[in-house]
């Protein structure tokens, strides 16, 4: 590991740090750290402005903290991302905190599932994510996004987070698991702002157990239960016109269903699958989209070149070949890159190792939280030029390095200075998926309207995902386009 590429070398420190992990060998002797009080950590510094804490690990290497008495570390640079995401990833697991923090909503599946459970619920799921198949999802995707944009008038003001969300669960519903949200739609949408609030980051309740009688928690609670017995019966009426030979569909919920008569899942494993996809399956879209909308409506110069690019594309851009649309609109393509560059939808993931390792020149004991921050990771100015700006130019092809006013080339920064969906063997299963249909669904609604901003900037909610704090209001005019 160079000079160049790090922020600080530490292999004088690393020779002196034990397996019970030296803070202090992380980033060397800097004392630009969160300073963390008795007893409760560096928590009062989360809570208080969570995106501001990982704000603080950019330049860092690996920056020590602690939750509570806990010793966690953000791996804030790539070459450490890439260690526990890719080349050692068998050395980390999903671990007890998140099971702590988030297994009573995600349960036993595939997001926190471990070794053989995960290989063999990935393998099952796998070919619901086929090139081919999800080039199949293309028309419902267009089709959904034109009927959401015809509803419109010329001068409304819409949230485009709530009317993304709306979308991106229709498209979920009918692609993979083959049903019409109808009314459920509404108690999808009451379980999906119990989480949020559940898990707001800027809450010391969200660090806290669950069985906490809050009201958050009570609340969370009950649209949970609510949700599970939607789903119960959303298995149950699948199950029956499958076994009736009323429904012979080749979609995820089936696939699902059927692993369950093979005896390779149990009912609650299946549950807590559609739990997972009903939620990371169309609420991190849904945000990808909200954050493009409005990044696009405040460039007014950027929405109107990518438009152009739309326009001169022609009708197919609404063709159910998806894959003929992706590659032909590289506009949208770097529009969709800096979306995801500037507001990754999971802005934080979490890994502990399973062993002790040696990270960035660290040794790091078994079990110690790591946390691995999109957020700070996209936003770090040893990686990318202007940071802060949304600049879908620097997608561009290049043999610039981004850093001095020129487009940055993949080939010209680490890999993983970007990794909104993770990385390595499980990275995230539905992320064809989700970038042709943020393609499409942009390029539909850029080619009926035109954007400008209500919800002049933007605030965070953190929770579970890199939520707005209050609606995110745009106006959609069709004059002049």
């Amino acid at each position: 590991m160079s000079e160049e590429t790090r922020a600080s070398a530490t292999t004088d420190t690393a020779s002196t740090a034990d397996d019970h992990g030296d803070p202090s060998s992380a980033d060397g002797d800097r004392t630009d750290r969160p300073k963390p009080l008795p007893v409760i950590g560096n928590l009062h510094q989360i809570t208080g402005d969570p995106l501001g804490f990982f704000d603080a690990a950019r330049g860092h290497d690996l920056l020590p903290y602690r939750m509570f008495t806990d010793q966690c570390y953000v791996v804030a640079h790539p070459e450490g991302v890439q260690a526990v995401l890719v080349d050692d990833d068998d050395a980390y697991r999903k671990g007890e905190m998140m099971q702590r923090q988030i297994g009573s909503l995600l349960g036993d599946g595939i997001f926190l599932a471990e070794e053989g459970d995960w290989q063999d619920q990935r393998s099952t799921m796998q070919p619901a994510f086929y090139r081919e198949r999800i080039a199949g999802y293309a028309d419902t995707m267009t089709e959904k996004s034109a009927t959401m944009a015809d509803g419109w008038t010329d001068g409304q003001v819409v949230d485009v987070a709530e009317v993304s969300s709306e979308l991106t669960l229709a498209v979920l519903a009918d692609t993979l698991l083959g049903i019409d949200p109808g009314s459920d739609r509404d108690i999808v949408a009451h379980a999906a702002d119990a989480i949020a609030a559940r898990y707001d980051s800027r809450r010391v309740g969200a660090f806290l157990p669950e069985w906490i009688p809050s009201p958050t928690n009570r609340r969370y609670r009950r649209a949970l239960a609510d949700l599970r017995r939607t789903i119960d019966r959303i298995i149950d009426d699948r199950r029956t016109a499958i076994e009736e030979g009323s429904y012979s569909g080749t979609d995820l919920l089936s696939m699902l269903i059927a692993a369950t008569a093979d005896g390779g899942m149990d009912d609650q494993t299946l549950r807590d699958n559609v739990v997972t996809f009903l939620f990371a399956g169309h609420e991190t879209t849904a945000l990808g989209l909200t954050y493009a909308l409005h990044s696009l409506a405040t460039e007014p110069d950027e929405q109107a070149s990518v438009r152009d690019a739309v326009d001169e594309f022609g009708d197919p851009v609404i063709d159910p070949d998806g894959a003929a649309a992706r590659d032909a609109l590289p506009a949208v393509d770097r529009v969709v890159d800096e979306t995801l560059r500037l507001y990754p939808p999971v802005h934080v993931f979490f890994r502990e190792p399973a062993r002790s390792v040696d990270l960035l020149d660290t040794r790091v004991p078994a079990g110690t939280v790591l946390a691995l921050s999109p957020w700070t990771c996209h936003r770090d100015p040893r990686w990318w030029e202007n940071p802060e700006a949304f600049r879908p130019d620097r997608w561009e092809t290049s043999t610039g390095d981004g850093r001095n006013g020129g487009p940055a080339s993949k080939s010209s920064r680490p890999e993983y200075a970007y990794f909104p969906f993770g990385g390595g063997p499980r990275h995230c299963i539905g992320m064809r998926f989700a970038l042709l249909e943020l393609r499409l669904t942009l390029a539909v609604l850029l080619s009926q309207y035109r954007f400008s901003p209500v919800t002049e900037t933007l605030s965070f909610a953190p929770s579970a995902t890199l939520q707005p704090d209050g609606p995110v209001r745009l106006r959609v005019d069709t004059d002049s386009l």
